[in-house]
């Protein structure tokens, strides 16, 4: 079985989507139920992380927020070094 908390939507009318999360997490592990929890109504890469730590087992994800998961400003910098570091290392090669 599955229960499917919508997350967004909860902290939308001020309540708190990822404490729900924990909660049921608990109550699941309490008493030894088998139900998974799917986060739903993901709104951004801090609920992904969020959801996961509280414990939901799955996590309906836009594809604009998964996107977002692989992008950083660190990464992006380091990748535009290995690529100058390549092109002058094929360069250099010639």
């Amino acid at each position: 079985t599955f229960i499917s908390p919508f997350v967004g939507r909860l902290d939308d009318i001020g309540s708190d989507g990822v404490k729900l999360i924990k909660d049921l997490r608990t109550v699941l592990d309490n008493y030894g139920l088998k139900s998974e929890i799917i986060a739903a109504s993901i709104r951004g890469v801090q609920h992904v992380e969020a959801v996961a730590l509280a414990g939901s087992d799955i996590a309906t994800i836009p594809a604009g927020v998964f996107g977002k998961m692989f992008k950083h400003p660190l990464t992006d910098n380091g990748l535009a070094s290995f690529e100058k570091d390549w092109a002058e290392f094929e360069a250099s090669q010639k």
